[in-house]
């Protein structure tokens, strides 16, 4: 549900995931800003996060890193984000709730899933029969492969 008033943006989701329900609220001032093309990458290992978000800003990319679910659902909400790369196991939050949400609340945003755990398979296929699909590449990986990741997806740096 969304409702807006001239001053401000408020949103309300119930969001069903592989770990059960989220029930989130927001209200955030208006923006008239032009967004660049922009990624947010999350993982809760910061070296990573931090790492790929300065070789997409490298490429011409407006990059952002956050370390968890919940914090990459408020930035995206305020900042939105052109694509989300986003770790699969984190705490509370995981990567694939984070992308059911961002399914429904930015559906324009992009998400590649990224992980080196086997226990991603069972959350993917979870999320699978709640009718969500998402990419998923496999730590480690090249940059390149996000590159492209990010030209399919009609997210261009300037590299």
């Amino acid at each position: 549900m969304q409702t807006t008033r001239s001053d401000s943006l408020q949103l309300l989701f119930c969001i069903q995931s592989p770990k059960g329900v989220f029930v989130l609220y927001f209200e955030f001032p208006m923006s008239n800003e032009e967004a660049a093309v922009r990624v947010l990458v999350v993982d809760d290992e910061r070296v990573i996060a931090d790492s790929v978000a300065l070789i997409l800003r490298g490429r011409g990319f407006e990059a952002r890193a956050v370390y968890s679910g919940e914090d990459a659902v408020e930035l995206a909400l305020i900042w939105k984000p052109d694509a989300v790369i986003a770790d699969v196991i984190m705490g509370k939050m995981d990567g694939v709730a984070l992308a059911i949400f961002l399914a429904q609340a930015l559906p324009l945003c992009r998400v590649l899933l990224i992980s080196g755990n086997a226990a991603t398979g069972q959350l993917l296929d979870e999320s699978k029969k709640l009718g969500h699909d998402f990419p998923i590449l496999a730590k480690p990986f090249r940059p390149d492969s996000i590159f492209e990741f990010l030209g399919q997806s009609g997210a261009v740096g300037s590299a």
